[in-house]
């Protein structure tokens, strides 16, 4: 195994372990979810601090989400689009306040860019739907965005949490449901 793909086989290990114990989790507990000695923790990255630093690089790596929006087919049903954003994006919110409650850090917000692509990614698999959406897909991504956001933090939701299949219905009304003009309803 090259040096560094030994980093990555560590790093992989830490990560779940850091959610789990936060900065407690010891160099032995590290090296045997690694299935490697604990000497080669030190050999690889210096010091636990380092391997901590570089576990937090690769779990903040926007690229895995980036990618797994991109795989979203276009040819599926609308609620089931807005359900597998929800669920990628809900997942990655999850574990990032997951990881930065375990090691007490504070917020640390994606940089303006990465916002972007994430609405591009999520606007080109809305696209197909366009003729169902009371609002163009770039602004329904934030709307998406948001929602997974706020329903990721634990303490909001605690006592009625909503499924992601439930979220989807719930957008879906709201982004792509009959505006008032269409119903003959109007709002007072």
């Amino acid at each position: 195994m090259s040096v560094d793909e030994r980093r990555a086989s560590i790093i992989d290990a830490v990560i779940p372990m850091l959610v789990e114990h936060g900065r407690a989790v010891t160099t032995r507990q590290i090296a045997d979810a690694a299935g490697i000695a604990e000497g080669t923790i030190f050999r690889a990255f210096g010091d636990k601090e380092s391997l901590f630093a570089a576990a937090v690089d690769k779990f903040f790596d926007p690229e895995p989400l980036r990618n797994s929006l991109r795989s979203i087919d276009p040819s599926l049903s609308l609620e089931q689009k807005l359900s597998d954003i929800l669920f990628h994006l809900r997942s990655r919110f999850v574990g990032i306040f997951g990881i930065m409650n375990a090691l007490g850090m504070s917020e640390r917000p994606p940089a303006r860019s990465e916002r972007q692509e994430y609405v591009e990614i999520i606007a080109t698999v809305l696209a197909p739907n366009i003729d169902e959406l009371n609002l163009p897909p770039e602004r329904i991504a934030h709307f998406i965005r948001m929602v997974a956001f706020s329903t990721a933090i634990p303490r909001m939701n605690e006592g009625s949490e909503f499924s992601t299949a439930e979220l989807a219905s719930l957008i879906r009304l709201g982004v792509a449901g009959l505006p008032a003009e269409r119903t003959g309803t109007h709002a007072s």
